[in-house]
């Protein structure tokens, strides 16, 4: 079975017969790690050392195939994003012709699969939320839990459609953004929050209660209005926002806090990550 994580940043893990390969959007179409997708048609025990003596080959044979590739970043096991040769679909054809592998075949279908999917949601986007949505549900996810789980992706889209349109650089200036509105919202930024969860590669919001993510979304659409009504432009600026916003959410989690007796913030995930794990695999 074939499924991707329902991690709404560019970054998404997608499970080929029980195997990760990490995949982002570049140039608005899906990018793979090319590490990746040779561990999973070689079983290597060393992945990263194939491709380097297949890249080289390539490139003895001039193949135009290795200068297609793109080093972009992508998070490693550790968390940390690193800079990782990608390819589309068309490049990662061809290396895949130069790999002897018995499973090459059905790799090409799901990838011609992957790749025609995010041609449709291109031109309907609706289809990427209704995939988002099955994919929640498969996981074991309330019906109420999913709507606030979506309309939180719909608040987050429009604040960094915002973050776009007034000169904020980019991946790396949203997440300091982002961490702004956490640590004024929660307390903690968003890797604190993991580490306060337990969570290690896992998406953080899809381990929030039904509170965290109203508290998450209060921060971000006030940011979004902030920005918008003093036309914050720049980094600067939006930073500025960014606190202001979190402030907001942060005041009113703590006044409903001191009203409830109770903190909003839990160590409790809305689904435990072993079944969360397990679903993603089977």
């Amino acid at each position: 079975m074939i499924e991707e994580s329902t991690d709404q940043s560019q970054n998404r893990i997608a499970i080929f017969h029980g195997k990760k390969v990490r995949k982002i959007i570049f140039q608005n179409e899906w990018w793979f790690s090319v590490v990746d997708v040779c561990g999973v048609l070689t079983d290597s025990l060393n992945a990263g050392a194939y491709w380097r003596k297949l890249k080289q080959r390539l490139i003895n044979e001039e193949s135009q195939v290795v200068t297609k590739c793109h080093e972009l970043k992508l998070e490693a096991i550790d968390g940390k994003k690193y800079l990782t040769d990608c390819s589309n679909t068309e490049g990662l054809f061809r290396i895949i012709q130069a790999i002897p592998s018995p499973k090459a075949e059905s790799f090409k279908l799901w990838l011609a699969k992957v790749g025609y999917e995010r041609i449709q949601e291109i031109e309907d986007p609706e289809l990427s939320t209704k995939r988002t949505r099955v994919i929640y549900k498969a996981k074991g996810y309330s019906q109420a839990w999913i709507e606030k789980r979506m309309r939180g992706i719909e608040v987050r889209e429009t604040l960094t459609g915002e973050w776009q349109k007034r000169n904020v650089g980019g991946q790396r200036e949203y997440a300091i953004l982002t961490a702004e509105i956490s640590k004024a919202t929660f307390g903690m930024t968003p890797s604190e929050y993991r580490n306060f969860k337990g969570l290690q590669r896992e998406n953080l919001r899809d381990h929030m209660n039904d509170l965290e993510l109203i508290f998450s979304m209060l921060g971000e659409a006030s940011t979004t209005e902030i920005a918008k009504n003093k036309n914050a432009t720049g980094f600067i600026e939006n930073k500025q926002a960014a606190q202001e916003g979190g402030e907001i959410s942060g005041d009113a989690r703590e006044n409903l806090e001191i009203k409830s007796g109770k903190k909003v913030s839990t160590k409790e995930n809305y689904l435990p990550v072993s079944l969360d794990a397990a679903k993603l695999n089977q």
